[in-house]
C-alpha cells in the first residue's frame, strides 16, 4: 500500500516509520526543508526508543522516503 504522512513531528515520523516497517511504501511530507534533507541523509530528528533502527532499515529497503512536495506524495 502507498501511504502519505503529512508532518514529520513526533506523531507523524513514528507513525510513518511503523507503517513502513509493516511493509507499506510511505512518503513523509514536511514543509521544513532542512529537516527533510537531514532525514534523507539518515538523521533521525526525534528520540523514541529503537526508532532509529526501524528508520534506517526502512530507508535502506526504500519503503520510507521524505519530501517537501505534497502534491507528489499524494
Amino acid at each position: 500500500m502507498n501511504i502519505a504522512v503529512i508532518g514529520t513531528g513526533y506523531v507523524g515520523l513514528v507513525n510513518g516509520t511503523c507503517l513502513a516497517e509493516s511493509g507499506n511504501q510511505v512518503t513523509c511530507v514536511d514543509i521544513d526543508v532542512e529537516k527533510v534533507e537531514k532525514m534523507q541523509e539518515g538523521i533521525v530528528p526525534i528520540y523514541e526508543p529503537h526508532l532509529d533502527v526501524l528508520f534506517h532499515r526502512n530507508i535502506k529497503q526504500k519503503r520510507l522516503i521524505f519530501t517537501t512536495d505534497l502534491a507528489a506524495a499524494v
